[in-house]
């Protein structure tokens, strides 16, 4: 069996830099998100349950790339050793991201986040 390789696209000039602004804005938006948690503004059992509402389309798309570990470590109280134990308990992969949790795994990590 044959690997295929493919070679990336080329860019014009326009499109490499339209593509690094928007990198960056989904940069900025992720920290300011994981900002709005650790103040409280944003709920995080509101983001695992899905509930995206006051997020535009493409906000909760970003929201949904984001990863779960990450999100828990912006919880005030929360940092990386808590988060990682939390995603261990509830059986998540510490590279999981929030879009890609079943209805179990949601629920889960909601009643351990209340529970501590």
């Amino acid at each position: 069996m044959s690997a295929t390789k493919t070679s990336l696209p080329t860019l014009t000039d326009e499109q490499r830099v339209a593509a690094l602004e928007k990198a960056k804005a989904s940069r900025v938006f992720r920290a300011q998100l994981k900002k709005d948690i650790g103040n409280g503004t944003v709920d995080i059992a509101g983001l695992i349950k899905g509930e995206l509402g006051a997020f535009s389309e493409d906000e909760a798309a970003l929201v949904n790339k984001t990863r779960v570990l990450d999100l828990l470590k912006a919880v005030r109280g929360v940092g990386a050793v808590r988060a990682a134990e939390l995603m261990n308990q509830v059986d998540i992969n510490e590279r999981r991201r929030l879009g890609g949790l079943g209805a179990r795994q949601r629920e889960a990590l909601v009643d351990k986040l209340s529970v501590d």
